[in-house]
C-alpha cells in the first residue's frame, strides 16, 4: 500500500467565510468599478488576490506573538529577528520595515539616480514605482524563456539574460547604472525561480563593473526549493544551506516578509556593507520609526523571528509547491492555458489565449479577473495590460506587456486541496464561456501608471 502525502500540519483555529449569490457579487463588483482590489473582503469566498500578509500562523509563532517584546529601542524581539536573518540569510546588518514595500523605499533613496537605468529579471510593481518617481528607468533583463506564456519547460524562467545584461552595461556604461536587483521568485512571469548559476553569473559581472546586486527575497525560499528540486549538485544540500550561498553573491536583500516570512505584516532591508548601515538607519528612523522595530510591533517581530525557521522547512515547502501545482494540474486538465512549469506561489492564467477576441486594450485579464469572481466568488488578480503597461515618455503612447495574465495566487497554510477544486470548477465554467465575453473601459487610472491597478476603475464594453 503507498501512502498518501497530506499537509504537514493540523488545523487549529479556523476563520468563517461566507458564501453568497451571483447576483450578490455582481451588484459589488459594479459598485467596485469592477476592480477587485475594491471589494470588500467579507464579499470574497476564496480570495487569491495575493499571497501577501495573507499566511496562517503557526502555534509557536502565536506563542512567540505573546512574548513579544514591545520596548521603543532595543527590544529583545528585535535582535531575535536579526540573529535569524543572520543565520539563514548571511548578512550582517538587518534593519526591519512594516513591509517590503518601506525596505523598496529605502533601497531606491539609496541607489536610485535620476535618469539611471536599474537593470532586473522582470521588475514588479512595488519597487519599480519607486526607481520611476526617483526618476530612474527600470528595464527588465529576463530570458527569452521567461517572456512568453508557453509551456517550454525551461526549469528557471525567472533568470536574467546573461548576454543581454553584458551589452546593455557595454552599451549605457556602468556609471550611469546604479544599481541590478534580481527578484527571487519572478513575480511578474508565473512565480518562475532564478537558478544559482544565473545569480552566481549576474553577481560576477556586477562585481567586475562595480554596481551593486541586490536581491528582492520575498520568496526566496520556494525559490530555493526549486533550485534544489532542478539545479545539478544541489539535490543532496539542506534548504538552508542553499539560502546561504544564495544571498552569498548579493550586496544585500529587501524582504517583504508576508510571503515566505510566514507573518501578516513586516519587512527588512539588509546589507554586507558597515558603511552603508548608518544611512540604512537614518531612513527608517524618518520613515518607519526607531532602528530596533522600524514600523513594527514587538509581536510581529518575534513572529518573523519565528517564521523566517518554519519558511525554509522542506516539509513545509513540499506541500506548499505540490498544492500550487495540484491547482495548475486540474485547470490543465479542464483546457485553461496556464504558464508551465508552475511557480511557486500560484497559478498564472494566460489571458490572451484564455480571450484570443478581446485585444490588450480592452484588458482581457481584468475581464477573466471580473468573471471570476462574479461565477465563484473568487478574487485573483490581473498581471497584464492594466498592471503592467507603460507609456512612451515622448509620444505618450501605451506599451502593452508581452505577457497577459490573470495571477491566482495561493495563501500559505490557509485552503485545502477542496477550495483548489471550487477554483478550478469556477475557472472552468469560465473558460467554457468564453466566446461570449467582452472586454472593459478602463475610466480612472491615477497619476502612477505602474500602480493604476490598485485603485483604477472600469465599466464594460456593450
Amino acid at each position: 500500500m503507498k501512502f498518501l502525502d497530506a499537509e504537514p500540519f493540523r488545523i487549529k483555529v479556523i476563520e468563517p467565510i461566507k458564501k453568497s449569490t451571483r447576483h450578490e457579487r455582481e451588484v459589488w463588483i459594479k459598485k467596485a468599478d469592477f476592480n477587485v482590489f475594491r471589494l470588500e473582503a467579507e464579499q470574497v469566498y476564496i480570495d487569491m488576490i495575493t499571497d501577501s500578509g495573507t499566511s496562517a500562523m503557526s502555534s509557536n509563532q502565536w506563542a512567540g506573538v505573546m512574548k513579544g517584546d514591545e520596548s521603543y529601542a532595543g527590544s529583545k524581539s528585535f535582535y531575535n529577528l536579526r540573529n535569524s536573518v543572520q543565520d539563514i540569510m548571511g548578512f550582517p546588518y538587518v534593519q526591519p520595515t512594516h513591509q517590503g514595500r518601506a525596505a523598496d523605499f529605502i533601497m531606491s533613496q539609496l541607489y536610485a539616480k535620476k535618469g539611471g537605468y536599474i537593470l532586473g529579471n522582470l521588475h514588479f510593481d512595488s519597487f519599480k514605482g519607486h526607481a520611476e518617481i526617483a526618476g530612474s528607468i527600470p528595464v527588465d533583463m529576463i530570458i527569452e524563456e521567461g517572456r512568453t506564456a508557453n509551456s517550454n519547460p525551461h526549469p528557471f524562467k525567472g533568470n536574467m539574460d546573461i548576454k543581454k545584461l553584458q551589452n546593455f552595461i557595454k552599451q549605457h556604461g556602468s556609471e550611469n547604472i546604479p544599481l541590478i536587483i534580481i527578484t527571487i521568485t519572478s513575480n511578474g512571469n508565473g512565480g518562475q525561480p532564478v537558478s544559482i548559476n544565473n545569480i552566481r553569473s549576474v553577481s560576477e559581472i556586477a562585481k567586475a563593473n562595480k554596481i551593486p546586486l541586490m536581491i528582492d527575497a520575498a520568496r526566496f525560499a520556494e525559490n530555493c526549493y526549486f533550485i534544489k528540486k532542478r539545479e545539478e549538485g544541489y539535490s543532496d544540500k539542506t534548504i538552508k544551506e542553499i539560502v546561504l550561498e544564495l544571498f552569498s553573491y548579493a550586496d544585500g536583500c529587501v524582504m517583504s516578509s508576508k510571503k515566505d516570512g510566514l507573518v501578516n505584516i513586516g519587512g527588512f532591508i539588509c546589507t554586507r556593507h558597515k558603511e552603508l548601515f548608518p544611512a540604512i538607519n537614518q531612513l527608517a528612523i524618518i520613515n518607519e520609526g526607531f532602528v530596533t522595530y522600524g514600523g513594527m510591533s514587538g509581536r510581529d517581530l518575534e513572529a518573523l523571528a519565528i517564521g523566517l525557521y518554519e519558511g525554509v522547512e522542506e516539509d513545509y515547502l513540499e506541500y506548499r509547491i505540490n498544492q500550487v501545482a495540484y491547482l495548475g494540474e486540474q485547470l490543465s486538465k479542464k483546457g485553461v492555458p496556464i504558464i508551465l512549469p508552475t511557480g511557486g506561489h500560484g497559478v498564472y492564467v494566460d489571458a490572451q489565449k484564455f480571450y484570443p477576441n478581446i485585444p490588450q486594450s480592452e484588458f482581457p485579464g481584468q475581464a477573466m479577473v471580473v468573471e471570476l469572481f462574479k461565477t465563484g466568488g473568487v478574487r485573483g488578480v490581473e498581471l497584464g495590460s492594466c498592471a503592467f503597461s507603460k507609456k512612451n515618455v515622448e509620444t505618450g503612447e501605451i506599451i502593452f506587456p508581452d505577457l497577459e495574465l490573470v495571477r491566482l495566487t495561493v495563501s500559505r497554510r490557509v485552503y485545502t486541496n477542496r477550495h483548489m477544486d471550487v477554483v478550478v470548477n469556477a475557472l472552468a465554467d469560465v473558460f467554457e464561456r468564453r466566446n461570449e465575453m467582452k472586454g472593459l473601459k478602463l475610466i480612472y487610472e491615477g497619476p502612477i501608471i505602474s500602480l493604476r491597478h490598485f485603485t483604477a476603475k472600469f465599466e464594460p464594453i456593450s
